[in-house]
């Protein structure tokens, strides 16, 4: 096996787009420089972390799996982000994934990186059968409460959609629509269809909270994202709420607005 440099190896075993023949990987593998072990031992890692991920997301298929068998097909996954923050929108997301789609790694988006969720967005809005989003301002969420401007996303959200689900995984929550739907506790953990709306529905949320921090640079939101940290209640002592972005029936916020 000394015919190859050890970054020859390191190229035929994370870089080569061909799958390895047996014979070339026992080859490797009885390649005895400690370089090469290492890379080895690196690899096999990243072969088990890999199906680790294959097997995760098979088990976060069982729902899909399940009304597929029963001839369902357009099913749409929905979830929320933004229910807790003291300003900005909650955004609501739909989505109808195909029955091939294949994304290892797909979870909450709270558990992903912000590069994984922007690459895990990318994905999804390439593949998807139909996707939509629904952007619910603070003033309706003032208005109707989080509750129900929550439900009122979701809403629009699935009637934005190009095709017409013909059953819904919704996170936690039951809708007033006619569609069948079954919610499921912690769903952005357990379906890849709620997974992947509340990936789009983040990035989407994250990406209005950092417009907003461009148009207000001393505020911060394109860290905190509009959630109650140290910076953002200091900002709003300092310099006033923010009206059309600020919750005004949250606490903190409506305290320092009767002050």
């Amino acid at each position: 096996m000394n015919q190859f440099t050890i970054k020859q190896i390191e190229k035929l075993l994370f870089q080569n787009e061909n799958e390895l023949s047996d014979e070339l990987y026992q080859s490797i593998q009885n390649d005895e420089r400690k370089g090469v072990q290492k890379l080895i031992e690196k690899y096999q890692k990243q072969i088990e972390k890999e199906e680790l991920l294959r097997e995760m997301f098979v088990e976060m298929s069982q729902y899909e799996y399940k009304l597929r068998d029963e001839g369902i097909e357009w099913i749409a996954g929905i979830d929320e982000v933004g229910r807790g923050p003291l300003a900005g929108p909650v955004v609501c997301c739909a989505v109808i994934l195909p029955r091939d789609f294949f994304l290892p790694g797909l979870t909450d988006s709270k558990k992903l990186s912000k590069e994984k969720r922007e690459e895990f967005f990318q994905i999804i809005q390439n593949e998807a059968i139909t996707l939509n989003t629904s952007i619910i301002s603070a003033k309706i969420i003032d208005n109707v409460n989080i509750y129900e401007a929550t439900k009122q996303g979701m809403i629009e959200a699935i009637k934005g959609l190009d095709k017409q689900p013909e059953h819904l995984l919704i996170d936690a929550m039951k809708l007033p629509l006619s569609i069948p739907q079954t919610s499921i506790i912690k769903g952005d953990a357990r379906s890849v269809s709620i997974a992947a709306s509340s990936v789009v529905a983040k990035v989407t949320r994250d990406r209005y909270m950092q417009q907003l921090g461009n148009s207000y640079p001393k505020y911060g939101f394109e860290r905190h994202m509009g959630y109650g940290t140290k910076e953002h209640l200091q900002a709003i002592e300092t310099l006033g709420i923010i009206q059309g972005e600020h919750r005004l029936s949250f606490s903190p916020v409506k305290e320092t607005i009767a002050k």
